[in-house]
């Protein structure tokens, strides 16, 4: 069961690193946008992690549209792991009732 575990969670791995901002797929003639901004925000971590050891992977994507794309990045930053939080506080609040 560990085994499987474990490859499940090295293929999830290895699809998000194949998205990550910086990676040579958005250029100046087509800018990441809002949606992909969404994304690289929700995989903002994974991106911070490949990043130590690929000189290529950002976490940031430089070729956006600007501001929209910014919306998106933050949106998910903050939503992602704004929501995390809110959810173990819920947990704690359960358990000491």
């Amino acid at each position: 069961m560990k085994l499987c575990t474990l490859g499940i969670l090295i293929a999830v791995c290895v699809l998000l690193a194949g998205c990550t901002p910086g990676g040579g797929r958005y250029d100046a003639s087509s800018p990441a946008g809002f949606l992909a901004g969404i994304w690289h925000g929700w995989i903002a971590p994974v991106s911070l992690i490949i990043g130590l050891f690929d000189d290529t992977t950002r976490i940031y994507e430089q070729h956006n549209t600007g501001w929209f794309y910014d919306l998106g990045f933050y949106i998910a930053i903050i939503g992602g792991f704004g929501g995390l939080s809110l959810s173990r506080s819920k947990l704690k609040r359960k358990e000491a009732d």
